[in-house]
Order: structure tokens, then C-alpha cells, then sequence
């Protein structure tokens, strides 16, 4: 069961948009998982709905044949920021780095990313949008940091440089 006083938190705050909230019963068919096999890496990641209702994204990073990344995307229709200034994901990692990252536009080679790290507990990481920076196949750009009005897609990526197993629970993803 999730805590009440997070789920009211975000319903009480009426400058909050929920982007999801993941449920037993929740319709993850717009989330896809990208590994580096794309480029002709190994790596495995998978994504489901585990018995408590939260996101599992889970896997193996592999650095054979130049690879090293997975990562889960979430394509979902045009959000409007209006006033929204932050990304806040209650998420329970396993104490390694991620990538969140966002694109206005689905069609958008690049994406706005930032790094979190997490600490193997049950927690809520809070994200200014404004700080995400862009970023392509590991490159920064040479580009504003993110000053969109929408966001289309939004992704976790874990990518450390190292071959590792990982697991990220996420619960809550909310704009505010």
C-alpha cells in the first residue's frame, strides 16, 4: 500500500500535474524499454508492474560489443508546463546513478537529461527543469538548458560504464 500522506500531498497541492502514478492496475503499454542492442550492445533491461503496484525497471547493463546502456521511456500525450518548474519522481533505487531525461518534442533527436543518484531507500528526488541539460548519444550540446513548454516523452537510463545488474521502483511521477 503506498503512503497515504504522499498520494495526499500531491493531491492537496494544487499547483501539482501527475504525469503517472503506478497502480496494480495501471496501463503501462506507452512505457518501451531501449537498450544498447540498438547499437549492437548486450544489454537487457526489462519493465512490469511488480505484486505493489510499482514500475519495476530492471536488468543487466553489458559493456560487450560497445554497449552499455538501458533505458525506459514513457511516450505520453502533449503535457502542458504551464507554471511548472520541477519533476518529482518518488522512486527506491539500488544506491546506483540514473539518467532522468525529457524531450518537448517525441521527434526530438536529443534529449534534456540530468543524473540522480540513489540511495536504496524509498525517497523522492526533486528535478528543476531548468536545470536539465541537452545531451546526444553522450554528448552535451551546445544548446539551452531546458526552457520548453511541453513535454512528449520522458525516460530513465542507467549507463555507468561499468557491466552491473540494476532495479528502479518507481511509484509517482508528478510535475510541480
Amino acid at each position: 500500500m503506498k503512503p497515504l500522506a504522499f498520494i495526499l500531498l500531491f493531491i492537496t497541492t494544487m499547483s501539482t500535474t501527475p504525469i503517472f502514478n503506478f497502480t496494480t492496475d495501471a496501463n503501462i503499454s506507452n512505457w518501451r524499454i531501449v537498450d544498447d542492442v540498438v547499437m549492437g550492445g548486450r544489454s537487457n533491461g526489462n519493465f512490469a508492474l511488480n505484486k505493489d503496484g510499482h514500475g519495476v525497471f530492471k536488468g543487466k547493463v553489458s559493456l560487450e560489443n560497445n554497449g552499455g546502456f538501458s533505458s525506459l521511456r514513457y511516450n505520453t500525450e502533449t503535457i502542458a508546463l504551464k507554471k511548472n518548474t520541477k519533476v518529482c519522481i518518488k522512486l527506491k533505487g539500488d544506491g546506483k546513478n540514473y539518467q532522468f531525461r525529457i524531450k518537448a518534442n517525441k521527434n526530438e533527436r536529443y534529449s534534456y537529461i540530468t543524473t540522480f543518484k540513489t540511495s536504496g531507500k524509498w525517497e523522492t528526488i526533486t528535478i528543476n527543469l531548468k536545470d536539465l541539460y541537452p545531451a546526444f548519444r553522450g554528448r552535451t550540446l551546445d544548446y539551452p538548458n531546458f526552457d520548453k513548454t511541453t513535454i512528449e516523452e520522458l525516460a530513465f537510463l542507467i549507463g555507468n560504464k561499468k557491466a552491473e545488474s540494476f532495479e528502479l521502483l518507481i511509484d509517482a511521477i508528478v510535475l510541480e
